[in-house]
């Protein structure tokens, strides 16, 4: 069955013109033009504009909604996706909800406690980064997926690094920026007479390892430029890929080395400057426009410049280099990773994904594969 324009919008409750838009901008194309020129949309068409409008009454934006759809997915698998969404955004407005009956049936009219309406007003503008956090967990998912889908070192990353910790040592360990948890997913470690704290800034990020590794950890909300521990409290604490990200970085290494005990353990790790440089130049020979990340993490925080920055807190510090590199067979994974990023792609590529894919297929296509240098690894630090 499929539908002319008209129709179609009618079906869906928005506008010809919502359609044609739609249309213009390459986000949702009809699955055929007939030689006058009319356009036919299909059911499947009808699917995608559904998820279109569901993502765009949750608050993403049209260009975080291009990869989004450019995926092909089963119904299942896109309802169960929005279902996750909108679970997120009831509980959120349940909890704003008891809060204001609670305050209705508490509120003296005379003695009005203004400190609660700040509370009730600041809940509200938490509200808008549900879809935030879901982004950020979404995106780090995609990235990690690349990596276990095409990297030639077979151990894996987070088996290597969980490997590199001296568990004989540690009694209390922290994770910093624990992210979705993936380091400790199906560990087999005796937890019996150890606390492991794992933290992150994210409180939607804290609440999806909460929900994937149980009661088993201590999670926490907690920004590591402020650690709220006492000093001394910790054998080990870990850093994956996160000191770049910290606003001030002296501050943050002067929270890890005071809540680690003398000759406790301060694991991170960190990338290089050609880390992934051939996704980059994939990217820019296609659009030099496009930026993958606002600035260079690697000058931040990175494997030239880590031993020197770290030497100011550590007494000791010792750099295990990560061997590994990507061989890139397919272009979905490939362009889904390029999508995830924190640069301006969304803005420059979303309009013209369907080109920017064909693009990679034809590069793939020519060469076979895309071979992508990954120079990664651990800085081992005692203090």
């Amino acid at each position: 069955m499929n539908y002319s324009t008209g129709k179609f919008a009618k079906l869906a409750n928005v506008t010809e013109r919502t359609i044609r838009y739609y249309d213009k901008i390459g986000l949702l194309k009809p699955s055929f033009v007939m030689e006058n020129g009319y356009r036919r949309y299909t059911q499947s068409d009808l699917l995608k504009l559904q998820k279109i409008l569901s993502l765009k009454h949750m608050g993403f934006s049209l260009e975080e909604i291009y990869p989004m759809v450019s995926n092909e997915q089963n119904v299942k698998e896109s309802f169960s996706m929005q279902i996750d969404l909108l679970d997120s955004q009831i509980k959120h407005l349940q909890v704003i909800k008891d809060s204001m009956e609670n305050f209705v049936q508490n509120v003296d009219e005379k003695n009005i406690d203004w400190n609660q309406i700040i509370s009730l007003l600041q809940m509200f503008n938490i509200e808008s980064n549900i879809v935030e956090q879901y982004k950020n967990s979404n995106n780090l998912n995609v990235r990690i997926s690349l990596h276990d889908q095409f990297s030639t070192n077979k151990t894996g990353w987070f088996n290597w690094l969980f490997n590199r910790i001296d568990f004989s040592k540690v009694n209390r360990l922290l994770e910093i920026g624990c992210g979705n948890g993936k380091l400790w997913e199906n560990r087999n470690i005796d937890l019996r007479n150890r606390e492991i704290f794992l933290s992150d800034i994210s409180e939607g990020m804290v609440h999806e390892v909460r929900k994937k590794l149980g009661k088993d950890y201590n999670c926490i909300v907690a920004d590591c430029q402020v650690i709220p521990f006492k000093d001394g409290y910790f054998d080990a604490v870990i850093a994956n890929h996160v000191l770049f990200y910290i606003q001030n970085l002296d501050k943050g290494l002067s929270e890890v080395c005071r809540v680690l005990k003398d000759n406790g353990i301060f694991y991170c790790s960190t990338y290089g400057k050609h880390h992934m440089i051939e996704i980059t130049e994939l990217v820019q020979s296609f659009d030099p426009r496009v930026e993958l990340s606002q600035n260079s993490l690697y000058d931040v925080f990175g494997i030239e410049n880590g031993e020197i920055i770290l030497k100011k807190y550590f007494k000791s510090v010792q750099f295990v280099p990560y061997e590994d590199s990507l061989i890139v067979n397919q272009a979905q994974p490939l362009v889904d990773y390029i999508m995830s990023c924190h640069g301006n792609q969304n803005e420059i590529l979303g309009p013209k994904l369907r080109k920017f894919k064909s693009y990679v297929d034809d590069k793939i296509n020519k060469d076979k594969e895309i071979t992508i240098t990954k120079q990664a690894g651990l800085f081992i630090c005692e203090k």
